[in-house]
């Protein structure tokens, strides 16, 4: 894997400008802030982002891969503005669960998402190295 920085850009903060990667391509579906039984134990933003974060680890884990091979993630959120006044905890939150391996990122904000509780869905593609 090889994190692509053109020459002259400020680094980014906490994601990756781009990822070259070669090997087996695993795609992870939005996963959302419930739990293995599809039931929420929170509505906390934060919390529903640890439970996400925990479900992609898992899924990851089922490909013999971790968050180290993860190349991209895309994230929707319902608030921007909570997501943004939250970033610290959102942080901590992240390098709980996935550690200090920051891939590609998108972030939008939608309007709603299918599961009326969800706060966050996030999908991930990861690439485990031949």
């Amino acid at each position: 894997m090889k994190f692509l920085q053109p020459p002259g850009w400020l680094p980014a903060k906490g994601y990756a400008n781009g990822v070259a990667a070669r090997g087996t391509q695993i795609f992870v579906g939005g996963q959302i802030g419930w739990n293995a039984q599809q039931q929420f134990e929170t509505d906390d933003f934060i919390g529903q982002t640890a439970q996400a974060l925990r479900n992609i680890v898992a899924i990851l884990h089922e490909a013999g891969a971790d968050p180290s091979h993860m190349v991209r993630m895309t994230w929707y959120i319902v608030d921007r503005v909570e997501y943004n006044a939250r970033l610290k905890e959102l942080g901590q939150v992240y390098r709980e669960v996935m550690g200090r391996h920051f891939p590609a990122m998108t972030c939008v904000q939608v309007a709603a998402l299918v599961e009326q509780r969800a706060k966050v869905e996030i999908e991930v593609t990861a690439v485990l190295p031949d």
